[in-house]
């Protein structure tokens, strides 16, 4: 073989300009893609809430400083916050907010200890529990009209089976709707109806993640059950009772379809004399009903601020109960 026929292979040299490029921006897109896909994948919940919570919650801001008719929705006159010092002077906003205060008073304390209790039972060694569980959620399922109008027929002041009762023990009828401590009463044992059993299934949860050590070192030292659950189980619960308090009284604030419905000829008075409108029943008047939406724009404005206050106190009083809890 001549050295003119010797073939050399050509060396191998560093990779073309473009490729090189090209695995840049596959690194790129790379990087990219994993930092972008977080925000990709909440990204509906928040365009959800900006278009469902907060234009909502701006744009009623925004007509509490005007004077707007739900007839004329589109002309809208600026008076500042004249709506809000209006409330200040109201007396049916003073009426519904007393209101609201006593029924969440009267529903929110009854109902917690009874769904206390209730998880206690459902936490112990029960022939069937899941039955008994399942059960206590029913209520929580059923709707507020289907609840209410039953309650209805149960408080009436003819033929109520509540009144049925008082009169086999030797008491007056009751005029439930009418009355005003009555009616709020009434009001009141329907929300704890329906949301009893919710709340219990929260606390048998939070029951649930308790160390069962510490039940056993208080039973070793001679504890009953009465007081393994005030100073093992309650104790343990501090947190979550903090929340439900919360829940509940926000729950409250909003309280508007059981007394609605409670009667229906009333409307969104509350009764004839106001006795259990509450302020989402006024915020629904002046709206609805008067057709002031920038009155009730002011009201919807007043519950707000009324939240974040209850939320600042539950914050200021949560380091306490971890402090107790811990301690």
């Amino acid at each position: 073989m001549t050295e003119a026929e010797v073939v050399v292979p050509p060396l191998e040299g560093p990779a073309p300009a473009s490729r090189t490029k090209e695995a840049g921006r596959r690194a790129r897109r790379h990087r990219l893609g994993l930092r972008s896909a977080p925000y990709a994948l909440v990204a509906p919940f928040f365009a959800l809430f900006a278009a469902f919570g907060l234009f909502p919650l701006l744009y009623t801001g925004w007509a509490s400083l005007h004077r707007v008719e739900l007839t004329a929705p589109d002309r809208m006159e600026w008076v500042g916050a004249r709506n809000f010092t209006r409330l200040l002077s109201d007396d049916f906003f003073w009426n519904a907010l007393g209101n609201t205060v006593t029924i969440g008073v009267l529903s929110t304390v009854p109902q917690l200890l009874i769904a206390l209790g209730l998880a206690h039972l459902l936490n112990s060694r029960l022939r069937g529990r899941t039955f008994f569980r399942v059960a206590a959620l029913t209520p929580y399922a059923t709707s507020v009209a289907a609840a209410t109008l039953v309650f209805v027929l149960l408080f009436g002041r003819d033929h109520g089976f509540v009144n049925w009762l008082l009169g086999s023990v030797g008491f007056a009828p009751v005029d439930w709707q009418n009355g005003t401590w009555s009616a709020r009463i009434a009001v009141s044992t329907i929300v704890i109806w329906r949301w009893t059993g919710y709340n219990a299934l929260i606390y048998l949860a939070a029951m649930q993640s308790i160390p069962r050590e510490l039940y056993e070192a208080a039973e070793l030292d001679g504890a009953s059950r009465w007081q393994q659950f005030v100073h093992v189980t309650v104790p343990g619960l501090r947190p979550t009772i903090l929340f439900t308090v919360v829940v509940s009284t926000i729950g409250a604030t909003q309280l508007f379809g059981e007394p609605l419905l409670f009667n229906g000829g009333a409307g969104a008075t509350g009764g004839a004399d106001h006795q259990y409108q509450t302020l989402g029943l006024y915020l629904y008047e002046q709206g609805w009903v008067n057709h002031h939406l920038g009155r009730a724009s002011a009201i919807a404005w007043a519950m707000f601020l009324i939240l974040l206050l209850i939320g600042a106190l539950a914050r200021l009083l949560r380091p306490r109960f971890a402090g107790r809890e811990e301690s």
